[in-house]
């Protein structure tokens, strides 16, 4: 919006003839790496200035988190903390991605529409909690479902309304970056690998979001990362240069990402240890939602893994968890555990690990992720 006016039509209008340095500055609003500082910018201040005002709303209509019972006593005091939280940071996004990016960007419209969806199957599944007082809300398949719907959202579009290159742009394989090399596949094949990309982020960080200050600090992490990957991909320059596929179309979510990375660094303000606010389903799931479709759209499927290290690691702890109980109490007849409790940081604080520990320790691993991501932007 801001570009449109402050760029398109004063600066083309004025700037270019007048010796004004004004109306010569507005030049700036043409570069993505400008607009997408300003973008995270502004929705950190966004979410820092309203935070408060949404927190005591939240806590007025009784929006309080429920505890599973198994969970530890310092769980069981956070019964009742404000939950739903994610609307802030999806707010602050939407805002200051609309002040910030050109608007006639397809990707850029995908992205925000996937991360809605994703954001209303999560705000279900937290009204369904709220509303009938229990820690579980939406079903295990009712969740997927909605989950399963935007993936075919996310398809379809790339299908219908986008020059799409599906082929799968490998790491450290120079020629899969070709989007007409060796790695196309199938649209139809695509779709699966689609499904499991935006399934796997959202459940992932879904998962994640179990400790104060947890999911919003790897968030922030793994976001700034995906920003710096999603601007050299939509660059032709540092694409050829770097062997990864060019994707023009890509370069305004560079400042969705960046409006990300503020919303998730402001809602931590609220959120670091002890925690005012949690983020809730409506905040995990469109968070992992929108990982998921910057890298499909970016063609940085491969590299999620490496920029969302700690979601997979927590993730996996669930799978495995699950998996070997059930594999046990079929052939031994009782089922066993491999981690004390599941996700991996459950497992740490029944270890005798405090949570604030738990989380900083977390957030060195993610960091550790995040870089060995920008690292193979160099080993290709």
């Amino acid at each position: 919006m801001l570009y449109y006016f402050l760029y398109q039509l004063i600066f083309r209008q004025y700037g270019a003839a007048s010796e004004s340095y004004f109306y010569k500055g507005l030049n700036v609003f043409q570069y993505v790496t400008f607009r997408t500082a300003w973008a995270a910018i502004t929705s950190l201040l966004i979410t820092l200035v309203i935070g408060k005002r949404v927190i005591k709303k939240l806590a007025d209509m009784k929006f309080g988190q429920e505890i599973r019972e198994e969970l530890s006593a310092e769980h069981q005091a956070k019964r009742g903390t404000p939950t739903m939280g994610g609307i802030l940071i999806l707010g602050s996004v939407f805002v200051s991605t609309l002040l910030w990016a050109r608007l006639d960007s397809v990707f850029l419209w995908l992205a925000l529409g996937a991360t809605t969806l994703f954001g209303l199957v999560g705000f279900a599944d937290d009204w369904i909690k709220i509303v009938k007082k229990r820690s579980l809300g939406l079903t295990g398949k009712q969740k997927l479902a909605g989950q399963l719907v935007t993936a075919l959202v996310v398809w379809g579009v790339l299908y219908f309304a986008t020059n799409y290159s599906w082929n799968l742009s490998i790491p450290f394989l120079k020629d899969t970056a070709d989007p007409n090399g060796i790695s196309v596949i199938p649209p139809l094949v695509y779709l699966v690998f689609i499904i499991f990309i935006l399934l796997g982020s959202s459940n992932a960080v879904n998962l994640t979001d179990g400790m104060d200050g947890l999911a919003s600090s790897v968030t922030f992490i793994a976001m700034a990362a995906l920003t710096a990957l999603t601007y050299v991909a939509s660059d032709r320059r540092w694409a050829e240069y770097l062997d990864i596929t060019h994707n023009p179309a890509s370069a305004e979510l560079t400042v969705f990402c960046g409006a990300m990375v503020g919303a998730s660094l402001g809602f931590l303000w609220y959120n670091a240890p002890p925690a005012e606010v949690f983020m809730g389903d409506v905040g995990s799931l469109a968070i992992g939602g929108a990982l998921g479709t910057v890298a499909i759209l970016t063609k940085q499927e491969f590299l999620l893994p490496f920029i969302g290290g700690v979601f997979i690691i927590e993730a996996m702890s669930v799978m495995l968890q699950v998996g070997y109980f059930k594999f046990t109490k079929r052939t031994a007849g009782a089922g066993k555990r491999i981690f004390l409790q599941a996700p991996l940081h459950h497992h740490f604080q029944l270890s005798g690990w405090k949570e604030p520990k738990i989380v900083f320790r977390f957030v060195i691993v993610a960091i550790l992720f995040a870089l060995l991501s920008l690292s193979t932007l160099k080993l290709r």
